[in-house]
């Protein structure tokens, strides 16, 4: 396979493969691994340009354990941040709902502002930066657009008002009065450097005041964000992100399935109308700039009995059509069904590790196309490969199998493969239909 070998940072190399064979997602370096869902990523790109345009959009990812989920979430998140975009994410926990009476709901908002990234700040923990830097934009602008300069006596009033004009424009929505309050607030800690009033405006963004009085005490507000409203307040950002001069903000929330393992069903009941509320406002055009994407398994989502199916307004509204089908899946419809990887398309990312794993440890690659091409004929022909076999696993042992090479170089990649450890147990069915798929299987 005639491919130009871009050459990968050895820190990025030793991240993207350290993640792959833990079974994690790498935050960085993706674009160097990607391969495959073509047409899921142009579907979520085209809701990118509805979010840029004001409008809003909500997508369901389906697919079981190591199917690629969260590594389309990430392939997504770094571009959307490319874009212009804040992108704020967390996954689920016993201890992370989307809604709860013992904090649960706060603490999934806790966890979504703590992880808010931007280009510059991809790791997270971007809030006071994207705030800082709305000030500083503001106060350039009236400098260009007016003529003045800081140390001019009318250039503080022309400030004040361009940030009261912009923080007002958010007073119609829910919360909105209080939150630009919040905003002018630290607004005046900026410009009159105290770092201490700052830090309390900041805290009540993350929504870490427990009690109203709290907040009284500190800030002078009597309100807070609670397990009740802490979505209301992610409109609110992605109305005032854009007012900061970001495209918008996208939600990324993964592991739905602790949803479903709630053993309480009215409690269940409550996430998933947070979802209906959430699906609905992005639907019915209440919240513009914003793009909200959830992650869960088939189980999670299609499960009548514990799943967001078993949520009847739900149902009705995500229900795959009668058309859609594997091969053929309608990419606009609400809920994006992942498809397994070709064998082709996971071949041309075995090639992908195989030259990072040579380029990281500094050795010429000795693992063969045809190796790489029976590594995954053996990995395809495993019974129930069809339907059970997910990029996960394949990537893991055949990391594992580079890693064995290296550390070993005098064993034979021929042996290794071949080899009872390695060799699963097939049906003749199987074989068969592998060696018609495989018969003319090159690279």
């Amino acid at each position: 396979m005639a491919e130009v070998k871009k050459r990968v940072p050895k820190r990025i190399a030793q991240t993207v493969l350290n993640s792959l064979k833990g079974g994690v997602v790498p935050r960085i370096g993706l674009p160097y691994v990607t391969v495959g869902r073509k047409d899921e990523i142009a579907a979520l790109l085209h809701d990118v340009e509805i979010i840029e345009d004001g409008g809003a959009s909500f997508r369901f990812i389906v697919g079981k354990y190591g199917s690629g989920k969260s590594f389309l979430l990430q392939t997504i998140r770094n571009y959307v941040m490319d874009k212009g975009f804040i992108v704020v994410d967390g996954d689920l926990s016993p201890e992370r709902r989307l809604h709860g009476n013992n904090g649960q709901g706060l603490a999934t908002y806790r966890e979504l502002i703590q992880n808010l990234s931007t280009k510059t700040r991809p790791e997270g923990g971007a809030l006071n930066l994207v705030l800082d830097r709305w000030i500083s934009s503001v106060q350039g602008k009236v400098a260009s657009e007016q003529a003045l300069t800081p140390a001019d006596p009318a250039f503080s009033q022309a400030v004040d008002k361009e940030i009261y004009q912009q923080v007002s424009s958010l007073n119609g929505m829910v919360h909105g009065f209080d939150f630009a309050q919040l905003l002018k607030m630290y607004y005046h800690a900026f410009v009159t450097g105290d770092d201490e009033q700052k830090a309390k405006v900041t805290k009540w963004f993350r929504g870490e005041y427990r009690l109203k009085t709290d907040a009284k005490k500190e800030l002078g507000v009597n309100i807070i964000i609670t397990d009740d409203d802490w979505y209301e307040y992610l409109k609110l950002f992605a109305a005032f992100f854009r007012q900061a001069g970001y495209q918008g903000m996208v939600i990324m929330i993964d592991e739905l399935v602790n949803i479903f393992k709630i053993p309480n069903s009215i409690s269940r009941q409550y996430n998933y109308e947070k979802i209906l509320t959430m699906y609905n406002d992005t639907l019915q055009g209440k919240a513009k700039y914003l793009g909200i994407i959830m992650c869960g398994t088939p189980q999670a989502i299609e499960d009548r009995r514990r799943g967001v199916y078993s949520y009847e307004a739900l149902r009705s509204r995500l229900a795959q059509g009668k058309f859609s089908r594997e091969g053929a899946r309608d990419m606009y419809a609400p809920v994006i069904r992942l498809d397994p990887l070709t064998a082709e398309e996971m071949l041309v990312l075995t090639e992908k590790l195989a030259n990072m794993h040579a380029g990281l440890y500094g050795y010429q690659r000795t693992i063969t196309d045809e190796d790489l091409a029976t590594f995954i004929k053996i990995e395809y022909e495993r019974v129930g490969a069809s339907t059970n076999i997910t990029p996960r696993e394949v990537i893991r042992d055949f990391i594992e199998l580079l890693d064995i090479l290296w550390q070993n170089p005098e064993t034979d990649v021929a042996s290794l493969l071949q080899s009872e450890q390695f060799e699963y147990t097939k049906s003749d069915a199987v074989s068969d239909q592998t060696t018609d798929q495989f018969a003319e299987f090159k690279i």
